[in-house]
C-alpha cells in the first residue's frame, strides 16, 4: 500500500462518516474487525478497560443499521459534520497489514450549537488500491478520560 492510497482512503472514511453515509462506511470494515474507543489513552486491554466503544463487526452493524433508523434523533435534525485528517504516518508495514496513524479534528453543528472533538486514530489495513478494509481502528479523543456528551455520529 502506498501512501497515497492510504490517504485517499482515511480521507474516504472521513468524507463517509461525515455525509452520515454509513452502510457504506461499513463496507469498508473487515468481517473480523474491531472498533475501540477507550477511556484511556494508555489503554492497551479493551478486555481490562474501560471503553466508550469497542465494537466487533457485528456490532458495528449494529450502530450503522441505529445511526440510520432515526431513532437516535430526528432526521431533520441529523448534526452537520465536518472532519481534518492531518498528521498521516505510517507506523509499520508487513505483507499482510499496514498501521497507520492520523490526527483528525471534528466540528460538529447541532440544536444551535457547535462542538469540536479531536484525537488521534490508529488503523489496521489490509488489502490493496479499492480492496482495503479496515482490520481495527483505535480512536484516542483527546478529552476520552471527561464526561463524553452524547454521540449521534461516528468517531
Amino acid at each position: 500500500m502506498n501512501r497515497d492510497t492510504i490517504e485517499n482512503f482515511l480521507y474516504r472514511e472521513a468524507r463517509l462518516m461525515d455525509e452520515h453515509r454509513y452502510k457504506e462506511w461499513l463496507s469498508l470494515w473487515a468481517s473480523e474487525a474491531i472498533y475501540w474507543v477507550p477511556c484511556s489513552h494508555e489503554a492497551t486491554d479493551p478486555n481490562q478497560e474501560v471503553s466508550i466503544i469497542y465494537d466487533d463487526r457485528p456490532k458495528i452493524a449494529d450502530r450503522v443499521e441505529y445511526l440510520e433508523s432515526g431513532t437516535v434523533r430526528d432526521m431533520k435534525s441529523k448534526p452537520v459534520l465536518r472532519r481534518v485528517v492531518s498528521n498521516i504516518e505510517i507506523a509499520s508495514v508487513d505483507d499482510a497489514t499496514t498501521e497507520v496513524k492520523s490526527n483528525f479534528v471534528l466540528v460538529e453543528a447541532r440544536d444551535g450549537s457547535q462542538f469540536v472533538w479531536a484525537g488521534r486514530s490508529l488503523h489496521r489495513l489490509r488489502g490493496q488500491d479499492k480492496n482495503i478494509k479496515i482490520l481495527f481502528k483505535k480512536v484516542l479523543l483527546v478529552n476520552s478520560n471527561q464526561p463524553v456528551s452524547v454521540m449521534q455520529f461516528l468517531i
